[in-house]
């Protein structure tokens, strides 16, 4: 019986947040400089890549986007908009955007500073890529089953 109780207390407090799309806003909306300006962008830009790609709001604060998993994060720091590919290290860049967190084995980031122009072509190119790096990987995952 305190399972369902918990359950339903969960489902309730749940209900009574914002949802990530409104979390987005709020943090445009906070920033309310050339950073928000550019997560705005980012985030409508990602949008036109992938009209399916779900918002997320996640650990502690920062905006996600996903579709079949993670496709990229978008914190924002003093000096730069930082968009980080969860799986950048598997994405083909002819462009040459990633310029940050290099070294690693799977992640990459796009730092972007104030005045910066964004390549919206390539940056969109880099977003389906991604959004079909993860389709591949969903694919492959066998079936969950239920107990």
């Amino acid at each position: 019986m305190k399972k369902a109780v918990t359950a339903k207390k969960a489902s309730v407090k749940e209900a009574n947040e914002p949802s990530p799309s409104k979390l987005i806003d709020g943090r445009i909306k906070e920033l309310g400089d050339w950073r928000g300006e550019m997560l705005a962008r980012i985030r409508g830009l990602i949008k036109q890549a992938d009209p399916d790609v779900v918002e997320e709001w996640k650990w502690r604060g920062v905006p996600v986007w996903e579709h079949d998993g993670i496709i990229c994060t978008g914190e924002t720091y003093k000096d730069v908009v930082k968009l980080t590919f969860a799986k950048g290290a598997a994405l083909d860049d002819p462009a040459g955007l990633f310029n940050s967190s290099l070294d690693g084995n799977v992640r990459r980031a796009i730092d972007i500073r104030e005045g910066e122009k964004i390549d919206e072509k390539a940056l969109k190119a880099l977003i389906r890529a991604a959004v079909q790096l993860n389709a591949s990987k969903a694919k492959k995952k066998p079936a969950k089953r239920s107990a």
